[in-house]
């Protein structure tokens, strides 16, 4: 499983999770935009197409590409998201990273990249990179219902209406 972070150097180093995994050997990190995958999965939470089981193969051949920068920045640091490539954002889940917990959508790396593998079926391998934080394992606990919905999705659009079903919309 491939996954690669393009870290835009905007985070405190001490509580960066794609560093942290990036150390264990869990993402690999990188600072320019050629070194993403060509076809892999990008986290862009400006797509309109969400995240789906129906992705699954792409992830298994390609990877998963995520950008690790600041909510606050996200505009201005949103290079990655120019590149080519399959673009899916996450449908709405709450944080549990002790910066943003309780939030809705404000993930951190780890759990975005958690949660597009558990939404295509790799439940094990998102398990297991939660594994790695105190906090880690809430994060899927807290969002179970939600998580085992999207990962019974045929497609994109089901996922945003159970999506839009659970937040009201």
């Amino acid at each position: 499983m491939r996954i690669v972070v393009y870290h835009a150097e905007e985070c405190d180093r001490k509580k960066c999770t794609s560093l942290k995994l990036g150390r264990k050997g869990k993402f690999k990190i990188v600072n320019s935009l050629n070194q993403i995958p060509r076809g892999a999965l990008v986290l862009n939470p400006f797509s309109e197409k969400a995240v789906s089981p129906e992705d699954r193969d792409m992830v298994m051949r390609r990877g998963i590409a995520a950008l690790d920068c600041s909510w606050k920045k996200v505009r201005k640091s949103s290079v990655i998201f120019q590149t080519a490539g399959n673009h899916r954002s996450l449908p709405f889940l709450v944080a549990a990273n002790p910066t943003n917990y309780g939030k809705p959508c404000i993930l951190s790396t780890a759990e975005a990249v958690a949660a597009t593998l558990y939404i295509v079926g790799l439940k094990d391998i998102a398990s297991d990179i939660m594994s790695y934080f105190k906090w880690g394992p809430h994060f899927l606990d807290l969002n179970r219902e939600l998580l085992e919905a999207y990962s019974r999705a045929r497609d994109s659009r089901e996922v945003v209406e159970i999506q839009n079903k659970y937040i009201g919309g």
